[in-house]
């Protein structure tokens, strides 16, 4: 090997370190960009199965078969909107005509009578009379930050929405558009096995991202019972809250849990707390508990068994290294990576056993 070719490696071998470099300080650069294609992804295979029935059963043009699904997608956004903006608007009216005294008052008592409950007498308690003394010298200037930090994520979410439904429309439009795109960078001799993969992956996460759907109606709709049973405001908007947490595998339902038994105490501040709030919250907790039970035994095997096709022990693993990577994130997105990637295998390195016993489901 002469000192040329050396030369020409390091070189070569530099120049393919810096083209790495500059690709991801750009895609670092342009990450909400990457964001809002890959909830444009999530949201066009959810859509698609509309769109194939438009298409295939009621011959629907393929435009109009796509606006028909982003139209109904658009609803379920707006039905969302509609719920949760009189909820802020009421909020914000409580804030203005609110009594801070009263609040101060009744937040000492309610602070008093869990001392009480739990046979603790709060004048023993340094860090209760630090509390109240706190309590007493709040300071609410911060609100009006609050509000307008809230707006200003208002206007960044409602720009992110148009975008990301902006790019569902053509991806429903035209299904192959992304696959060919990723497809101008590879060989043509691995196009085929290309588009076979492309072709399970979507049908797969369509499946899996639609029984996502059906977890958390059910769990909507066992919560929203339970709440509206019991009496507490606003049962729609903290049932639907606590089952989108659901989304986040473990960790996801002990926050719903924390979620709606604190939403539960607040909505009674001022009643008596042994009497009346703490029976109240464990009756709730116990339909939440309920809602978790049907999810764990019927639900979540049903949506793994029918589109990822993978086993219990895998999930779980799955999911806890993709927290350990990126936290909630990561957890949340660990199942349609995984799932992606077993597709890959088995299409390009099927003759593997490992892959095969990996793979031997799909």
């Amino acid at each position: 090997m002469n000192s040329k070719t050396i030369a020409d490696g390091i070189i070569r071998a530099v120049l393919i370190l810096v083209g790495i470099y500059l690709l991801l300080k750009l895609l670092i650069s342009i990450k909400i960009v990457l964001l809002y294609i890959l909830l444009a992804s999530v949201l066009s295979l959810i859509g698609r199965p509309v769109v194939l029935f438009l298409k295939n059963k009621l011959k629907f043009n393929q435009s109009i078969a796509a606006l028909v699904s982003m139209l109904m997608i658009l609803g379920v956004f707006t039905g969302l909107f509609f719920l949760f903006i009189p909820l802020l608007v009421q909020q914000g009216e409580n804030l203005s005509l609110l009594n801070i005294s009263e609040l101060k008052t009744s937040t000492e008592a309610s602070y008093n009578e869990l001392l009480l409950h739990l046979n603790i007498d709060p004048t023993s308690i340094d860090l209760g009379t630090e509390s109240l003394s706190g309590i007493k010298g709040l300071n609410l200037e911060f609100i009006p930050e609050v509000i307008n930090g809230l707006l200003g994520f208002l206007g960044s979410f409602s720009a992110g929405l148009f975008a990301t439904l902006f790019i569902s429309f053509f991806f429903l439009k035209d299904s192959k558009m992304l696959e060919n795109t990723i497809l101008l960078f590879m060989p043509k001799e691995k196009h085929q096995k290309s588009k076979e993969a492309f072709s399970t992956i979507k049908n797969l996460l369509s499946r899996y991202f639609l029984g996502l759907l059906l977890q958390i109606l059910i769990l909507f709709l066992i919560y929203t019972i339970s709440l509206t049973i019991f009496e507490v405001p606003n049962a729609m908007i903290i049932a639907f809250l606590c089952a989108l947490l659901n989304l986040i595998p473990y960790i996801g339902p002990v926050l719903g849990a924390l979620l709606m038994s604190s939403l539960t105490m607040s909505s009674f501040l001022g009643a008596d707390f042994a009497d009346f709030i703490l029976p109240k919250t464990i009756y709730v907790l116990i339909g939440f508990a309920v809602g978790q039970l049907v999810d764990n035994l019927f639900t979540q095997p049903f949506i793994f068994s029918n589109s990822v096709k993978s086993h219990p022990l895998e999930i779980f693993l799955i999911i806890v290294v993709g927290g350990l990577v990126s936290g909630p994130i990561g957890m949340v997105l660990a199942i349609p990576f995984y799932t992606s990637l077993k597709v890959i295998l088995k299409v390009f390195f099927k003759d593997y056993s490992f892959v095969k016993s990996l793979t031997k489901n799909l």
